[in-house]
């Protein structure tokens, strides 16, 4: 089979199996299996695969047409100009996680301490620690086989951070300059309505919010200032909706400075405050 035969291929067997984005994904594929990209096809199309490649490519075309996920094939997934390797065990991390990052870095400092709720794959902590300086780092997971994966990905960037496998702030102990969480929030009664990609194929323990979606920010807003130091930052990912009622949380609890950033579409994606001491009544 030739780069030409295997585009075509993959096109033809995804568009049949309703995958919208059929050249991409198969794209995707190629680069990820045979590390053949566009360009390849257009100038050296003809060139034949390797036989394992092919055979491992076509394989990989029948797991597409099945709805699972293009980075669960590869185990790949690009993240703030990074490879994380993801699997089953953990969310492919998504371009607008990237705000989230990005709003947390115009705060963090050199020899800040980082602590990273509900971690999955590591993608966000492991990001903050690449792009800074001196900073200490843990994440916290209840799954321990997305901390395999953090671990791994740790490992494979060079990084150095701990991980702790928690029930939220069970375990954890010492307090954080910034705290940092992009957590289940997506209301239970959503979940059958998602792509199947993400209900079938995605952790469920990582994507129900329970019955409002807003479980885990209660928890997190509640035992939060009991692991900050004076003048720490607590940052979410939120979906479209929650802005108002997560800021409102935080307000209650006595962060300040509550700001609701929205993403490139407009929407509300992030939401951070600061702690200086106060009640906590949440």
């Amino acid at each position: 089979m030739n780069r030409i035969d295997a585009y075509e291929l993959g096109i033809t067997r995804l568009t049949e199996a309703g995958i919208k984005e059929a050249k991409s994904d198969t794209l995707l594929l190629l680069d990820g299996i045979c590390h053949v990209n566009l360009n390849d096809i257009l100038l050296h199309g003809e060139e034949l695969l390797a036989e394992m490649e092919a055979r491992i490519f076509t394989d990989a075309l029948i797991k597409r047409c099945e709805h699972i996920p293009v980075q669960y094939i590869t185990g790949i997934q690009n993240f703030m100009g990074l490879d994380f390797m993801v699997n089953e065990n953990v969310l492919i991390p998504r371009f607008d996680t990237e705000i989230l990052v990005e709003e947390v870095m115009k705060e963090l400092h050199d020899g800040f301490s980082l602590l990273d709720m509900c971690t999955g794959s590591g993608c966000i902590l492991l990001s903050l620690l690449h792009y800074s300086n001196d900073c200490t780092g843990v994440g916290v997971d209840i799954s321990q086989k997305a901390l395999e994966v953090a671990k791994q990905n740790c490992a494979n960037l060079g990084l150095t951070a701990s991980f702790i496998e928690s029930d939220l702030f069970e375990k954890v102990s010492g307090c954080f300059d910034i705290i940092v969480s992009n957590p289940p929030y997506i209301r239970s009664d959503v979940i059958p309505t998602l792509m199947e990609e993400v209900r079938g194929h995605e952790p469920l323990l990582a994507l129900d919010g329970k019955e409002d979606g807003l479980c885990f920010y209660r928890k997190i807003i509640g035992k939060s200032p009991e692991f900050l130091n004076n003048g720490g930052m607590l940052f979410f990912e939120i979906g479209y909706d929650q802005g108002q009622p997560v800021k409102a949380l935080m307000d209650k609890t006595g962060f300040r400075e509550i700001q609701i950033i929205k993403d490139y579409a407009g929407l509300d994606r992030v939401v951070f405050g600061t702690w200086f001491g106060g009640n906590k009544n949440v």
